[in-house]
């Protein structure tokens, strides 16, 4: 057994878990193998494991993957900052776009989207913890996006996304994900139609499930730690 098959057994078994011990149905959650500075080989491997949902955060290494990797039929996430000059590459080869944080890039994705593709989904990423450092929209200018973003051709808004602050505390941890739920409850309310909560990465992901996630976001407990970048 390879190391990476073994790993997403693991994570596949914690996923199960959580989902059990939150009252939830396995399918409700979906895992996203985040194979940023990982090989092409890796993301075979992965697939070869099972696995079929990726993620990758520098468009021009997941241009080449998904160019070696184009006879698997393999779903492809970003999840990176976008700058605006890179939408159309993103637009053109990718099923889901995790890091929506203002309209202009929304309007690009849309307009470069080919007509021949199904929508992109699209989530929007929230800066949950308030970090000057970080992407994402304010909490309190999400719903005013999302609107805006939601009458876009060739896009489908589906949910937002966080990266919450690291930190070592459980409640603070626990807290920033109960905040993302209640901003998804709260835009279908008003009459969204919400259905993903991508939040939770490798040392973080149970508790993101407890709290409402339906996309985690793992990396490095599938394929082992990087040797640059950050974690997902």
């Amino acid at each position: 057994m390879t190391a990476i098959l073994s790993n997403l057994q693991a994570v596949r078994q914690a996923v199960t878990d959580a989902t059990q011990a939150a009252g939830r149905a396995r399918d409700t959650v979906h895992l996203l193998a985040v194979s940023k500075t990982f090989p092409a080989a890796s993301v075979r491997e992965a697939y070869q494991a099972g696995q079929t949902a990726f993620g990758e955060n520098y468009l021009q290494e997941a241009l080449d993957k998904i160019e070696v990797l184009r006879e698997l039929p393999l779903e492809w996430h970003f999840i990176g900052p976008i700058q605006s000059n890179k939408t159309r590459p993103i637009a053109e080869h990718f099923d889901w776009v995790h890091s929506v944080d203002r309209l202009k890039i929304a309007e690009r994705l849309s307009s470069q989207r080919p007509e021949s593709m199904p929508p992109l989904n699209i989530c929007l990423q929230v800066n949950v913890s308030g970090e000057a450092s970080k992407s994402g929209v304010a909490s309190e200018d999400v719903a005013q996006l999302a609107r805006e973003v939601a009458r876009l051709p060739r896009l489908k808004l589906r949910g937002l996304m966080a990266i919450p602050a690291p930190t070592e505390s459980l409640l603070q941890q626990r807290a920033a994900f109960v905040q993302m739920h209640e901003l998804l409850l709260a835009m279908n309310a008003q009459g969204m139609q919400l259905d993903t909560l991508s939040m939770g990465m490798s040392h973080d992901f149970a508790v993101a499930i407890q709290e409402g996630a339906t996309i985690v976001r793992v990396g490095t407990a599938i394929f082992g730690a990087r040797n640059y970048g950050g974690e997902q």
